[in-house]
């Protein structure tokens, strides 16, 4: 196949992957998805997905535990908090000539597979302004001064969050090189804050890949995708747009927010995630808490006694 989009996703994120699908094929019902499952608790998700958006079982699965096991176990038993992040690492194995992966904790607004028209002159393609942050979640300071990487590569940290490539730029052993090379330096990155697999795919990028491009520099600038900016104007149920920039957003991204009522921007992620359905009320969608969950059986034994 040339071109497709990848997903990740089990049976804990049911709702954030029907709202991702749904505003993908809202705008774009002829590219092929593939899930590849997060762990072994997807049978319900790819029920649904398959079902309902077309979407395609990654088809080695034994390749993806081989992998993520594999690159989970060079840096050693407990290190990662995450280490099934690395399964999306299979990316670069699969059916698509020309991809883009996606999390689960977005929505896009538009024909997103177009953004791999980028790669017909990059082999990678980002698009955020994770950079803007500084180094924080992917390097320390140290990696610099050691002269590992150079100052200027600050501007192409990416979001691993969404990102596009060409299949086989990277290859099994790239990988585990790279992991290692990485173990043995755990000091030039930065996991305090229990990330994953973000810092060593920076790394990976950008010592092996020199043909990338963030789309926010292409001319005439680009949007901003993060949920957490608040400068981002609603104009619609399904329309938000960047000031800044004076374009509507592509995608939207809540990284690092729990998407619930009262999140930044929860009635644009609603509206799609009940698109073609009743819409419930917020209350009704409120997590259910311990304290909640308490105070339902003290109603229930009050009721009995």
């Amino acid at each position: 196949m040339s071109r497709g989009i990848y997903i990740t996703a089990n049976d804990k994120v049911i709702e954030q992957a029907i709202a991702l699908m749904k505003s993908i094929r809202m705008y774009d019902s002829e590219t092929p998805v593939v899930l590849i499952p997060y762990d072994d608790n997807y049978q319900k998700i790819a029920s649904i997905l398959t079902e309902s958006y077309g979407v395609e079982i990654y088809q080695d699965l034994e390749f993806i535990d081989r992998l993520s096991n594999q690159l989970y176990q060079i840096f050693g038993e407990g290190f990662f908090a995450r280490p099934n992040q690395f399964r999306k690492q299979a990316c670069w194995f699969g059916p698509f000539e020309k991809f883009i992966y996606i999390d689960t904790d977005i929505v896009v607004f538009d024909k997103i597979i177009e953004t791999t028209n980028y790669l017909d002159e990059s082999d990678f393609i980002c698009y955020d302004y994770q950079h803007k942050g500084g180094i924080t979640n992917v390097f320390t300071p140290k990696i610099f001064a050691d002269g590992v990487l150079e100052e200027s590569d600050i501007q192409d940290l990416f979001n691993g969050g969404f990102w596009g490539a060409r299949k086989n730029l990277i290859s099994e052993e790239t990988l585990y090189e790279t992991f290692s090379e990485c173990a043995a330096h755990p000091e030039y990155f930065d996991f305090s804050q229990k990330t994953s697999d973000q810092p060593i795919i920076n790394y990976m990028i950008l010592k092996k890949i020199p043909r990338r491009f963030n789309i926010v520099r292409r001319p005439g600038g680009a949007p901003g995708s993060w949920a957490g900016s608040k400068h981002f104007q609603v104009t619609g149920e399904r329309q938000i747009v960047d000031p800044n920039v004076n374009q509507p957003l592509e995608y939207l991204h809540w990284a690092g927010i729990r998407i619930k009522p009262g999140c930044p921007y929860w009635e644009i992620w609603k509206y799609y995630r009940y698109l073609d359905e009743p819409m419930p009320d917020d209350e009704s969608l409120q997590p259910k808490t311990k304290s909640n969950l308490w105070q339902t059986i003290k109603k229930i034994v009050g009721e009995r006694f």
